[in-house]
């Protein structure tokens, strides 16, 4: 919370610094003088070219621990060597920056570092374009078209490239021993491969022993995974460091359960409540949704698996008759969990 709040100061902060009028006669000037404000050459341009060598002059002082032009008593062992030119592409579009350069060549500039040639937004829009499913190609037609930046496919294919070694990293990281609770959910998004379709991206999320949420790794399926497919990554996830998980959450993913009690004997599994009160409102009018939604939450309330019970036998002489479905959807899905619990059937 204090990092959230500390950066939402240095935005505040930031904001602050900028004088409005200022801006305005900047904007007005170049208009007049026909200066566009984006793209190369444009304001923005030359604006962030200034920005970025007055920060990269600031480096240098602090590195030579002097300011130009001034003296030092006993002499001085390093000092500014002019400067260096350099192209680097940025959201404003290509700008040529003037780096200095130290007389010893010890100094190591942080904010555009040598041999960088883009700074991080570039890589960011170019991330988030790949996301949204354009190819290579596009990205570069569209960064020139819009930004007059020309960044080559190559170049493209490095950045993804280099987040894609990032995620096998943290897909492969060392997990806690033991999870109280893994959520194992799915989300459909579109996939490139070969053509635009929409695929499953399964989620393992995990309640540590702290309390706090971890997802432990990202899966895409086919659509028709079974048995087998989820044996695959729950002992992948064992294998990684995950010796006991007390309680797997899912939604009938067919073939789940059958897998976890290879790997994990004594888990519980346990269907999302979420999604039995979702399939529970196909089995009813709409009309009634709100009326069963307030009538379960008893159940799956209740403070001990004695009172889940008597909740229940409440809701089925209430809905039974009408809604027999429902009532067997969360005999299989909630109540024989709780009763195997009760009776010590889960290990």
């Amino acid at each position: 919370m204090a990092d959230v709040m500390s950066d939402i100061e240095a935005g505040e902060a930031a904001v602050d610094a900028v004088d409005d009028g200022l801006v305005a006669e900047l904007v007005a000037r170049a208009q007049a003088d026909g200066v566009k404000l984006t793209g190369e050459g444009g304001l923005l341009a030359e604006l962030t070219r200034r920005v970025l060598e007055s920060a990269l002059e600031g480096e240098l002082t602090g590195h030579l621990g002097h300011e130009p032009g001034e003296r030092a008593e006993g002499g001085r062992e390093n000092y500014r060597n002019g400067h260096r030119s350099k192209t680097v592409t940025t959201e404003a579009g290509p700008v040529q920056i003037a780096v200095p350069r130290d007389r010893a060549g010890t100094f190591e500039p942080q904010l555009v570092k040598k041999r960088q040639r883009r700074l991080g937004g570039v890589d960011e829009m170019v991330l988030s374009l790949s996301a949204k499913g354009l190819t290579h190609g596009e990205i570069s037609a569209h960064l020139a078209e819009v930004y007059g930046t020309e960044v080559s496919k190559s170049t493209i294919s490095t950045i993804t490239d280099s987040v894609m070694a990032g995620m096998a990293e943290w897909q492969n990281r060392p997990l806690d021993r033991v999870y109280p609770v893994v959520f194992i959910d799915c989300v459909n998004v579109k996939v490139r491969d070969g053509q635009v379709a929409n695929r499953p991206v399964y989620m393992a999320l995990a309640v540590t022993a702290e309390g706090h949420r971890d997802i432990l790794g990202l899966w895409v399926g086919d659509g028709g995974e079974g048995a087998k497919y989820w044996l695959q990554v729950l002992t992948e996830i064992k294998n990684r460091g995950a010796d006991d998980v007390l309680m797997l959450v899912c939604d009938g993913l067919t073939g789940l359960p059958d897998a976890v009690n290879t790997v994990w004997p004594a888990t519980i599994v346990q269907t999302c409540v979420v999604h039995l009160l979702r399939n529970s409102f196909r089995y009813a009018a709409r009309q009634d949704w709100d009326k069963i939604a307030k009538a379960l939450k008893p159940v799956y309330t209740a403070p001990t698996e004695d009172a889940a019970l008597e909740r229940f036998m409440e809701f089925s002489e209430t809905w039974g008759k009408k809604y027999p479905a429902v009532v067997r959807l969360w005999e299989v899905g909630f109540i024989l969990p709780v009763l195997f619990r009760s009776w010590g059937l889960c290990a």
